[in-house]
């Protein structure tokens, strides 16, 4: 049987007019050539210092914003790609936005009941994590969030390339669990075909290390996937996760 519960979530983020093309190539890091439906090529802003393992396949149809703000130099941002098992979203300054109103919604279980969300806390010197959130005289929570959009044969896979600072965030979290708080690193998965998680060990061997220690000191891991049309994006699931 067919479950089709996640199909009346609501949306969190809904996109706006989304333009259809497809990609020529990703270059530098922050650049993507697009040739659009009526054959023009526009070349459109990457939000993604990834390295974009499986999702940056030329010849695939992608989906870009457009910005009327004049002061842009480039007046399209890359959002979607649609791959053989999934579209995928590929801008990374979507999962925060996304978690902190799925949270504030209550639509994470494990993540409701707080009264405060601060984005972008400073917890030392020269450490952020991406959320606080408190209750009332209570409890204090910290998040890091981390996009996901590596999957291969149905394992979600984090990160896509060696990130020292992901290494760093994973010890100041545990840090701050050493002191009471609560700590969670939250993967958001901006795609729909994958079924567990796990570290990408054969990409950055240290930090999937560093990720087994800090849950055996009671860092909290939560996985969720999304899902993604064209209209917007929605909470998924929760991810199984294997370290």
């Amino acid at each position: 049987m067919v479950d089709n519960s996640n199909c009346f979530k609501p949306y969190i983020i809904n996109w706006p007019e989304l333009v259809p093309g497809i990609l020529l190539k990703r270059y530098k890091r922050f650049l993507a050539d697009v040739r659009l439906n009526d054959g023009e090529v526009v070349t459109a802003h990457c939000a993604n210092s990834g390295s974009m393992l499986e999702c940056s396949t030329p010849g695939s149809k992608v989906f870009l914003s457009r910005s009327d703000n004049p002061k842009r130099k480039l007046k399209f941002t890359w959002e979607l790609i649609e791959m053989p098992g999934s579209l995928v979203g590929v801008n990374t300054g979507v999962p925060n936005k996304f978690v902190k109103d799925a949270i504030m919604s209550e639509q994470i279980e494990e993540l409701t009941g707080y009264d405060f969300a601060k984005p972008e806390v400073k917890t030392s010197d020269g450490s952020r994590l991406d959320l606080m959130l408190k209750k009332k005289d209570e409890e204090t929570c910290y998040i890091e969030i981390k996009n996901c959009s590596l999957v291969k044969d149905g394992i979600a896979s984090f990160p896509d390339a060696v990130t020292t600072r992901g290494q760093k965030h994973l010890g100041e979290l545990a840090r701050l669990k050493k002191l009471g708080n609560r700590a969670v690193n939250f993967y958001l998965i901006q795609r729909m075909d994958a079924e567990r998680f796990c570290p990408a060990v054969s990409i950055d061997p240290e930090y999937a290390e560093k990720l087994k220690t800090v849950e055996k000191k009671g860092v909290e891991i939560l996985v969720y996937d999304t899902i993604i049309d064209p209209k917007g994006i929605k909470l998924g699931r929760r991810l199984p996760v294997d370290l």
